[in-house]
């Protein structure tokens, strides 16, 4: 049975930086790949409709596993939605991704449901690449730059 991931965060930054963290191609090849891992877009067309194409590649041994969708649903500011299809016969099926952003007093609250992840992808290392991930979106979001 394919697993369901539920991740929460509060990030100090406006719902509309993270969100545009999610939709900026150079942002997420910044903050979504795991640690030891690099990130490369193909394409990136974030509107209803629009798809994206993007891989990880293992900066330890050089092998790379691309995936992409298609983006169902698109709020500025406030949700996404989406789904991922891996290119690796061996992580089959498709997996839906809601990313809820909430304005709290100190910035954004942070909700993400990952449904459908395959079964051989073990739900700890799903979370501790989440979690890895969250903290680089973090360091990317949270600084108040005024230059």
């Amino acid at each position: 049975m394919p697993q369901t991931i539920r991740l929460h965060r509060v990030i100090k930054a406006p719902p509309e930086r993270v969100y545009r963290a999610f939709t900026d191609a150079d942002a997420m090849c910044k903050w979504l790949p795991p640690h030891g891992f690099t990130g490369r877009f193909e394409h990136l067309d974030a509107r209803v409709g629009g798809t994206f194409r993007m891989s990880f590649t293992n900066f330890t041994n050089g092998q790379s596993h691309a995936f992409g969708g298609t983006y169902l649903e698109l709020e500025e500011g406030k949700r996404l939605r989406y789904n991922d299809r891996f290119d690796d016969p061996n992580l089959p099926g498709e997996i839906e991704v809601t990313v809820e952003l909430t304005p709290v007093f100190c910035g954004t609250d942070l909700k993400i449901v990952q449904a459908g992840v395959p079964d051989v992808i073990p739900e700890a290392a799903c979370y501790l690449g989440w979690q890895e991930s969250l903290n680089q979106l973090a360091t990317l979001v949270e600084p108040e730059i005024n230059q």
